[in-house]
């Protein structure tokens, strides 16, 4: 497993400015089809720091469309996430904290449970064709989402080399995606 994470960090580093602007706009225009992205009111996506499909464009896209969007905060006590709103100014102005695992974040704000989302975005390495997902290696989103009362819509965002077609180990604490987004296609599965 630790082999697979070191190859798929890799070849997302190795992605050329060029490569990963088309894949933003490629993923960006799926999305915007998405019958659960036309319906969501609040939207929960992450900042890219490490190669992960960009998504400045998919925000700028939310609040034209009038959605709420909010960014994921980790919480030191109970290390899940909590759902910060974000206002498009604040987004354009880049007020944001450096964390120590080395993305960017919200300043301290109130904080909202994920139950409130009704779309999730989320960042990962890989993801088989059941819905499986090898995320960034803290399990915050498994443990946020593992008691959460309601669920919102769970959408795994990659490029297209992140989609294995290989059956990935799933772990009892794994919470598993119903659709990935790439920028070539859109994989739906089933729980």
């Amino acid at each position: 497993m630790q082999t697979l994470r070191r190859q798929i960090r890799k070849q997302r580093r190795s992605l050329s400015s060029y490569q990963q602007a088309q894949a933003e706009t490629r993923a960006l225009n799926q999305l915007r089809r998405l019958n659960q992205y036309q319906t969501a009111q609040h939207i929960g996506i992450y900042l890219d720091a490490f190669g992960e499909i960009r998504t400045k464009k998919i925000i700028e896209m939310a609040f034209k469309h009038g959605k709420q969007v909010y960014l994921p905060v980790v919480c030191n006590m109970s290390q899940k996430l909590v759902w910060v709103e974000i206002s498009q100014h604040q987004y354009r102005s880049k007020r944001f904290a450096n964390h120590i695992l080395g993305m960017q974040e919200p300043r301290k704000s109130r904080g909202f449970h994920v139950a409130k989302l009704d779309l999730l975005v989320m960042p990962l390495l890989a993801c088989d064709e059941f819905g499986t997902r090898i995320g960034m290696g803290g399990g915050f989103y498994d443990r946020t989402l593992a008691n959460s009362p309601r669920k919102p819509y769970r959408l795994g965002l990659a490029h297209d080399f992140q989609f294995l077609n290989i059956q990935l180990e799933r772990q009892t604490w794994d919470q598993p995606l119903d659709a990935l987004l790439t920028p070539s296609k859109l994989h739906r599965f089933k729980r």
